[in-house]
């Protein structure tokens, strides 16, 4: 069974990309810039003596104007955007595939991306000498010290195009074709129009789907294994109960709670505060614990028809024990999340309104169920509709999305805290891809839990310890010929 993974981009891309007549001025503005172009040369005919002074002052005003033409009317929605406008305008050529995954096309709003301080021309200088070094020791064989000075390079700018698509062409060679697609792919977000890396990327790209769709499959398989357990098997149902009090555990504790397992299944199941701990923290479980029972009670069944209104409902909930008055309300002011600046509060209306309008599309429904619980989970805390409680909230929505497909509710233990937002930054900077496979790590590992739990030698669900445990880096072997 295939899935297929089309993916919405931003308007002012998708024009770009298959009409570049699209990428021009309109006609008010054409016939504007045409009139400015001919009085410039008509004045630098009549001022014969200072042709040459005049010819490269008004061209190099030219080079700032032409790719500024129509930019805020057409290509403001995205940094990619202007960038491709910029290819067309002057005659560079941008050979992308049109066909593409969502697991390979960013789901990011260029434009609220915040603007990285440039580094000085010294380090630039200093990089490209670098990358230039790297690339004449990988000429004469030495690969390894080409590594360190490409990784150097990176270190003093990060931005550098060439050495990420140089060091991307090195991880290719070693077989790390997914690191290697990656820095193609952070290349193209900032430089979409460089040659080598459209190249080597389009080179890349078919061999990373693949691998995901087999990562896919496993997961699809592990699936149909769990599902063949009868619902009424004690040890499934005792794993399930284990697991909804670990979700809650460790869904607070990525956020810094500090209630153990046993403190939290105690409040849970009495009520009862427990003595000498933050009350604080306390609502916090109850707040996860009554959002998770509105979503089994309310909105299992409806699928494709997630509204608004609902995931203001699941987060009333989440947060209603500890901000009464912030639960279920779209900010007022806006925040800033480490190095994201999320959408303005003026613009959440607009942007929640085309995340609901995604996440009930036929477009969406045809993602693979984990593709589309990750997609939904990033695109909702990029938008940070919230106050507070946004990563919970994406979190539960996640799961909701997951377990209408059929899938067990998964859990993204503490011990991943520092992978969980570095694949969240990395999806800010461009590429969603690698917070896609987080997601479908914890799936596998997810399952792999609760179908040890339920063989013959049940072993139970890992300790909520604060020591990582070994069954985050172990998921269970599948053959490869179990493929959907």
């Amino acid at each position: 069974m295939k899935h297929s993974h089309s993916v919405k981009v931003t308007k002012a891309l998708l024009k770009t990309k298959a009409h570049p007549k699209n990428a021009r001025c309109g006609p008010g503005e054409a016939s504007q810039t045409h009139s400015m172009a001919a009085l410039i040369f008509r004045c630098s005919g009549v001022l014969s003596s200072w042709t040459p002074f005049l010819s490269l002052l008004l061209g190099s005003l030219l080079a700032l104007l032409l790719p500024m033409v129509g930019v805020e009317e057409q290509c403001r929605s995205t940094l990619r955007g202007l960038a491709l406008l910029r290819c067309q305008l002057w005659g560079n050529t941008f050979h992308s595939s049109l066909h593409s995954t969502s697991l390979s096309v960013p789901h990011t709003d260029f434009e609220l991306l915040p603007l990285k301080a440039r580094r000085s021309s010294d380090v630039q200088l200093e990089a490209r000498a670098a990358v230039h070094q790297a690339v004449e020791m990988k000429r004469h064989g030495k690969r390894e010290k080409a590594h360190k000075l490409l990784l150097h390079a990176l270190n003093m700018d990060p931005d550098s195009v060439d050495a990420l698509t140089e060091l991307g062409a090195i991880l290719e060679e070693e077989k790390d074709v997914i690191q290697a697609d990656h820095l193609y792919s952070k290349a193209l977000a900032i430089s979409p129009c460089n040659e080598k890396a459209l190249v080597n990327r389009d080179r890349t790209q078919p061999l990373v789907e693949e691998i995901d769709q087999r990562h896919f499959s496993i997961i699809d398989s592990k699936v149909r294994k769990l599902m063949s357990i009868p619902k009424g098997n004690s040890a499934l149902r005792r794993v399930m109960e284990e697991t909804y009090y670990h979700h809650i555990y460790h869904t607070v504790a990525i956020e810094g709670n500090t209630l153990t397992l046993s403190e939290i299944r105690h409040i849970i199941e009495t009520r009862y505060a427990v003595p000498g701990k933050s009350l604080l923290e306390q609502n916090e479980v109850i707040g996860v614990d009554a959002a998770m029972k509105y979503m089994n009670t309310t909105l299992l069944s409806r699928i494709g028809s997630v509204s608004i209104t609902d995931i203001l409902e699941i987060h009333r909930r989440v947060l209603g024990y500890v901000d009464p008055v912030e639960a279920g309300s779209v900010r007022t002011n806006q925040v800033f999340v480490g190095h994201h600046i999320p959408p303005h509060p003026r613009d959440l209306n607009r942007h929640l309104d085309e995340f609901v309008q995604w996440l009930n599309s036929d477009e969406a429904m045809n993602l693979h169920p984990v593709e589309f619980a990750a997609l939904a989970h990033y695109k909702l805390v990029y938008i940070h509709p919230f106050v507070d409680g946004n990563g919970r909230t994406s979190r539960l929505l996640m799961n909701l999305i997951l377990m209408q497909a059929g899938y067990p509710p998964i859990t993204i233990r503490k011990e991943q805290r520092a992978e969980y937002y570095n694949t969240l930054d990395l999806a800010n900077e461009g590429d969603v891809r690698p917070f896609i496979r987080f997601i479908a790590k914890c799936t596998e590992m997810t399952l792999d839990t609760l179908l040890i739990a339920t063989t013959e030698y049940s072993v139970g669900l890992p300790d909520a310890s604060h020591k990582p445990s070994s069954e985050c880096k172990q998921t269970i072997p599948m053959r490869s010929d179990t493929s959907v």
